[in-house]
Order: structure tokens, then sequence, then C-alpha cells
């Protein structure tokens, strides 16, 4: 991808699954990488795994001191950010007359609260610097379409892409901005969600029949950042081996 080399870019929710693919993918085009995940252990295997990263920070996106903390030090070691992927997020599979009030907010502060306060001071430094910056958050088909049993997690999706797209308008022309919509992923957390027979399922109905590799969803990302998108800012990007140009998302 066109001038990827030396960008500096965070990603969050950088230890597993589509953020831990995209870090490959970016330091494999020469950029400057740095990961935030909760999990020590995830932070531990992703820099014996990835050890061209130059930081891993254990920090949660829902809470402002550790999102500060960040990135007080990424001014100190970079002196600026270039990409950010605000890819951080969780779900959790259940009936929406099940979902409890403390489910509610969790998903919400992680998946839409935290990705506006990363996204704030990510913005922050890129007007401040000359180049501006590309920001990409990532959303999923479930902001696009409703899925069964997934009501707070389509609702912060879907508060993604409308975030997004006013970041766009207001940012422009100095920070790109894309509301990137994942379809089914084969990552950690849809393999602790579903069960094999259920991802056979629903791959058989996808048109390219099969679930995505998070690195295909990386290459995907690494574009986007890229000068080859240079003119995209503010379009739901969708990626989902055609799936909801048909109806699976109202299917069971």
């Amino acid at each position: 991808m066109r001038n990827l080399k030396n960008k500096r870019v965070l990603i969050t929710g950088g230890t597993r699954g589509i953020g831990a693919a995209t870090a490959k993918r970016f330091i494999e085009e020469g950029s400057r990488v740095a990961v935030l995940g909760r999990d020590q252990v995830a932070l531990e295997e992703i820099k014996k795994e990835l050890p061209q990263l130059e930081a891993a920070f254990k920090a949660d996106v829902a809470i402002v001191e550790d999102v500060h903390r960040v990135f007080t030090h990424l001014d100190r070691m970079w002196q600026g950010l270039d990409v950010l992927i605000n890819n951080a997020g969780i779900s959790i599979r259940h009936s929406f007359m099940d979902i409890t009030l403390e489910e509610w907010q969790e998903i919400m502060n992680i998946n839409l609260t935290g990705l506006f306060y990363v996204a704030k001071q990510a913005a922050q430094r890129m007007l401040a610097a000359e180049q501006g910056g590309v920001i990409l958050n990532i959303s999923s088909t479930s902001g696009y379409a409703a899925y069964h049993y997934y009501a707070d997690y389509n609702a912060s999706k879907a508060g993604v892409i409308e975030l997004s797209r006013s970041m766009a308008l207001e940012l422009a022309p100095r920070i790109r901005v894309v509301p990137v919509c994942p379809g089914y992923v084969l990552t950690p957390m849809q393999e602790a969600e579903y069960t094999p027979e259920m991802m056979r399922e629903c791959a058989s109905k996808i048109p390219l029949g099969r679930m995505a590799r998070p690195e295909e969803m990386a290459s995907v990302l690494a574009f986007l950042a890229s000068d080859d998108a240079s003119y995209i800012t503010g379009s739901i990007f969708i990626a989902d081996g055609g799936e909801t140009a048909g109806a699976l998302t109202s299917q069971r």
C-alpha cells in the first residue's frame, strides 16, 4: 500500500483477532505500531509474536485516565500519531429481554464511549500536525442491519457508524474517518459465542461460502489507511463476503 512506511499507528483491541492481524500487517508495511489491550497475558503473547511492536499498552478504552495515560506515553515516544485503528469491542449473545442495565452500560462504555475517547485524543494530535491523519472506527454489519440476540451490540455499532460519519464531516479535509463494517470473522470472540455448527450454518448462507479471516480485514484496513484510499472518508465500508446483499442478517 502507498505511503504506510514509517506511519505511526495505534491499534486498540490489538492483541487478538482483527487487531492482532492488523498489527502484523502494518508492521509488514513498514509502519511503526503500538497496540492497546486489557488482558496482560494477551499483551505478553502479542509482544512475543510481533517483536517489532514499539509499544503494547495495558489499558481499558472505557477508562478516561487509561486513555490519557496511553496518549501521554505516545506523545513522548512518537510526538504524534498518523493512523488510529479503533478496534476495541465486546459483545454478549443474549435476548433483548435478558439484557441487564449493567451489561448494556458495559457494551456502550467500551464499544462507543471508549471509541469516542480514543478518537478525540487521536484527532487532537492529527489536527495539530501538518499532514493530518486517518481514523478507522471498527463498526460491524450489526450496525448496518440488526441481528437477533445482539440488541445492545447492534445499537453500539450503529452509534459507531453515525459518530464516524459526523467526525468525517467535521474533521475533513485534515483527517479522513471511515466506519468499517466487517461481517462474520473467525476471531476468538466469534468462536466463544458460536458453536462450530452455528458457524458452519452462517458460512453456508454467505455468498462467498465462508467467514472472513482476520488477515483479510487487516488488508482492508491497510488499504483504507493508505494513500490508495485518499478520496475515501465518511463512507460506510462493508467487508462481509456478500452477507448484507441478501437476507442473512434477518435470519436466526
